[in-house]
């Protein structure tokens, strides 16, 4: 079988497609190809690839952590006279993303294994940017509530966030080298912690900005006039800007090449997957390979190629087997159990610094109110949102995605233990210093493993349906976290004390972390294995090698010898861990 040569490639950028065009085997061309992708040198391709992914998943944080100080400024403005919302709504607008979301990581999870990651990527993007321009452009009327107008806005917003935990999770692992794989993932993640940053100075300069307006109230119940026409003005800020990123990061995710795994395994397009490697390391937009030599290559790789699949039957019957499902289980099982306590706790850190007492203390005007907040929140996320991310950033491909995750749930264990229990006898001070502390291991612990390893553990064909399950499982986790166990604080709740059970959801909390060290023994150790490795996706191609030596040349004795010998081409992906 002859294939045309395609042009390109010089010392620098290998085009890995023309290195392997004389072995014949389809199956051994893939393996050497994703093999080059294995073992590439740390590059500018693979800092983009972070940077792409990682916009998003700022805009995402930025606009989902937002909630905790957006409902404290309806209040003022929407329920003049007591400066607070119903638990009721303040629940509802902060479950409205989380229900968006789940819908959105199950249907763009299967649309990427269907359609491929590139044509879903972007699109999530462009629902997240209507969504937040027509919910900062939200007023009420006599026919309609303007708290339900949020609503809805936050469930479509939740829809577009919700697309870009599978495909950003996705595209970043099929990219990205095996010795660097869990850095670049849980770069692309740490972004969340620099959006919470951002969310809260974006507060925290509104505040300032409209200083002499906020000071003329000496309550948030007394918050009328141009008191409230700033504060409407601030909230409505807060949640336009989280659209600027997001434009700036579309350009780059419209014009990001399929990833060679879905184009070898699922599109079953041999010469474009092998352009397409070429394309990504020298920042083209994608491959252009000679048209005959394509069509030629993937009539013959649709007999050839011996990665099954997809399909619904082939679905089931993976996940029919006691090994893959129970692995779909403890990656869905640990997000679940992480979310109830991390979206329980985050989506309320305003309610939180101000039922502790920080948010009010020495306040006695608006503006000293929402200054708190806003510092309040600056001081949890940079104290330990941040540093928890960068920590599990330098150390996941050394400690290993298993050892900091299970950790991570137990020390949280101890953390809400001590927080719940003696949550009576610490003053708001030393129960903020555990609270950060418990923002720092949920970040260098299962809120980044859980993000990281469903995107590595699965085959190709249902790769980004698996993490849409498993990142499902775990806004399931959030709304119960919020909607059922966070607003258990508020039970008998008096004048003098609004949230007499708050040690309690703790302790609650405190179970659900413990269950999710239980989950964690349910994940393999991925560090420094190749995905087909982990996903068992090399044995096939050893099988039918292994058939080829022994029965007959399907690949010549030289490149045989030299697969053998050199070590650029190594003999199996495995080989690289």
């Amino acid at each position: 079988m002859a294939f045309g040569k395609t042009s390109g490639g010089n010392s620098a950028y290998h085009n890995y497609n023309n290195d392997f065009l004389h072995v014949q085997d389809l199956n051994e061309r893939r393996r050497l190809a994703l093999a080059e992708i294995d073992k590439a040198p740390f590059g500018w391709y693979h800092v983009r690839a972070v940077v792409v992914a990682g916009v998003g998943f700022f805009t995402d944080s930025y606009d989902i952590f937002t909630a905790s100080m957006l409902t404290i400024m309806l209040g003022i403005v929407f329920y003049q006279g007591k400066g607070t919302m119903p638990t009721s709504s303040d629940s509802a607008i902060k479950l409205a993303t989380s229900a968006g979301t789940v819908i959105g990581q199950v249907g763009f999870g299967i649309a990427a294994d269907l359609v491929g990651r590139k044509r879903m990527y972007g699109l999530e993007l462009i629902v997240i940017i209507f969504a937040t321009i027509g919910q900062a452009l939200t007023s009420g009327s006599p026919a309609c509530d303007v708290i339900g107008l949020i609503i809805f806005w936050r469930v479509i917003m939740g829809i577009g966030i919700g697309g870009d935990y599978p495909l950003s999770s996705i595209i970043t692992s099929e990219f990205a080298s095996t010795k660097w794989r869990g850095a670049m993932m849980s770069a692309v993640f740490a972004m969340q912690g620099l959006g919470q940053l951002t969310a809260a100075l974006v507060m925290l300069f509104v505040t300032l900005g409209f200083k002499g307006s906020l000071s003329s109230a000496a309550s948030i119940a007394e918050c009328s006039g141009v008191c409230q026409l700033a504060v409407d003005k601030m909230w409505r800020t807060l949640i336009g800007f989280g659209a600027v990123p997001a434009c700036i990061a579309l350009y780059y995710r419209l014009t990001i090449p399929e990833t060679p795994r879905y184009t070898f395994d699922i599109a079953r397009d041999v010469e474009q997957a092998g352009d397409d490697v070429k394309a990504y390391m020298t920042g083209k937009r994608e491959g252009h390979p000679d048209e005959i030599a394509r069509i030629t290559a993937a009539k013959a790789a649709q007999e050839s190629l011996q990665v099954p699949r997809a399909s619904l039957s082939d679905f089931f019957h993976h996940y029919g087997k006691l090994k893959n499902f129970l692995l779909l289980f403890g990656t869905a099982g640990s997000w679940f159990c992480l979310d109830v306590a991390f979206y329980g706790l985050s989506l309320n850190n305003g309610t939180i610094l101000n039922v502790i007492g920080y948010s009010t203390k020495g306040v006695d005007d608006v503006y000293g109110y929402l200054y708190n907040t806003a510092v309040g929140n600056i001081i949890i996320v940079l104290a330990g949102a941040v540093p928890g991310y960068w920590v599990s950033v330098a150390t996941i491909d050394i400690l290993g995605r298993k050892t900091i995750q299970f950790g991570g749930f137990a020390i949280l264990t101890v953390l809400f233990i001590v927080m719940g229990f003696a949550y009576n006898h610490i003053s708001p001070n030393g129960l903020l210093a555990i609270y950060v502390l418990a923002q720092f291991f949920f970040n260098f612990g299962p809120n980044t493993t859980t993000f990281v390893v469903p995107g590595e553990v699965f085959p190709t064909r249902y790769r980004s349906t698996s993490h849409g399950i498993s990142a499902a499982s775990g806004k399931i986790g959030s709304i119960i976290g919020q909607g059922a166990i966070a607003t258990l604080r508020t039970r008998g709740a008096t004048k003098d004390n609004a949230a007499p059970w708050m040690d309690h959801v703790l302790e609650i909390y405190a179970l659900f972390m413990l269950l999710g060290c239980f989950t964690t023994i349910f994940i393999p150790e991925t560090a420094r294995k190749t995905l087909e490795e982990l996903s068992g996706e090399d044995d096939y191609a050893a099988h039918h090698h292994d058939e080829e030596v022994s029965h007959g040349p399907g690949v010549d004795s030289e490149v045989i010898t030299k697969i053998s010998a050199d070590g650029d081409a190594p003999r199996s992906p495995s080989a690289q861990a």
